[in-house]
């Protein structure tokens, strides 16, 4: 344990200050040793861009939360495996790593902690299915690594991965303070002010990329904290304890994800291959700027975020009137964005 702390508030402002200097430290010097690699085939831009934002905001982040002292057994674990994770993203930006090579090592550096830490989602309680608990942990793996891989996929467009996740910390830090598990609170906070630290200098046009050891390691923090995550309602709510909110907070992530993935598959195109047909990408085929895509994101992820708690609050019509409206916004959005144009 960390016998060391500082309050929240002076934390979260030396995690921003932290992530901004690291990054500007990377982006000086990434150039001068030349580890910059054209990323073309996944970006809009031909520009020589350092993809190597990540590795600041994982540091910060980890730093950040050993000044807090919220670092326990379980977050030190989870800690040092999501900086392995980061290492990974490393190597895959430099050496272009075989998307079979990823996949086993997140599912190992993914289900090891997930067994150790006996960390899972119960679906007997979330769905009401018989299960033992190799099968939650299995399916716990799954979910941590479509996460993972959504965050990752999300990551095409200046700006845009960071706006997301920001998005989504910042909603579990509201409803985790809300049901009193401040710990949650603190370290969604945190992992907020790294991610603005970077936004600094990838929003567009983008001086620096979070590449794959940021996407990464924020989907892995992400998918962790959302298993952590202890969904018990506050008084009587639509919902029983079973069901975790946190599961829709991901929604527009997994939205692209599932669009992108559905629709290559259809065209006999492998799922990982880079490409411009993101919604983002569709939406700049509508003459949308790069500007205006991350308000359309961003005031998409409000929107959402609204609802959910309409939903998860009110155990009466309204709620589930919520509810409908909701699951309806997420069909509807799925399918007029396949419609939409694929950027050339």
């Amino acid at each position: 344990m960390n016998d060391f702390q500082i309050p929240l508030l002076q934390a979260i402002i030396i995690a921003f200050l932290l992530s901004t200097l690291l990054n500007y430290i990377i982006f000086k010097y990434s150039q001068n040793i030349n580890l910059v690699k054209n990323q073309k085939e996944k970006r809009l831009s031909n520009k020589l861009i350092p993809p190597f934002g990540g590795i600041a905001c994982s540091l910060a982040f980890l730093v950040s939360t050993r000044l807090i002292g919220k670092a326990d057994e379980d977050f030190v674990l989870i800690g040092i495996f999501a900086v392995i994770v980061s290492l990974l993203g490393v190597f895959d930006d430099i050496f272009n790593l075989k998307w079979y090579i990823k996949l086993v090592f997140q599912i190992l550096l993914v289900a090891y902690p997930l067994y150790t830490l006996k960390l899972f989602i119960n679906l007997e309680a979330l769905l009401g299915l018989d299960s033992n608990n190799y099968v939650n942990y299995i399916a716990s793996t799954i979910w941590i690594i479509l996460i993972i891989n959504s965050v990752n996929f999300i990551d095409n467009m200046d700006g845009l991965a960071v706006v997301v996740a920001g998005s989504i910390c910042l909603q579990i830090a509201f409803l985790s303070n809300y049901l009193n598990q401040y710990k949650l609170t603190d370290i969604s906070l945190l992992l907020l002010a790294t991610t603005i630290g970077f936004l600094i200098f990838n929003f567009p046009p983008a001086k620096l990329y979070l590449g794959d050891s940021g996407s990464l390691f924020i989907g892995y923090c992400l998918g962790f904290i959302s298993i952590v995550f202890n969904w018990t309602p506050v008084g009587d709510t639509i919902y029983t304890s079973a069901i975790n909110p946190m599961l829709l907070f991901f929604m527009i992530p997994l939205l692209d994800f599932l669009i992108v993935v559905s629709e290559r598959i259809k065209k006999g195109i492998s799922p990982t291959t880079g490409g411009t047909d993101h919604i983002s990408h569709r939406l700049l085929a509508l003459n949308f700027s790069e500007k205006k895509v991350l308000l359309t994101f961003l005031i998409y992820s409000i929107v959402c975020f609204v609802l959910i708690l309409f939903t998860i609050l009110n155990n009466n019509l309204f709620g589930y009137g919520c509810l409908f409206v909701l699951i309806a916004f997420f069909a509807f959005t799925f399918i007029k964005v396949k419609d939409l144009k694929i950027l050339d």
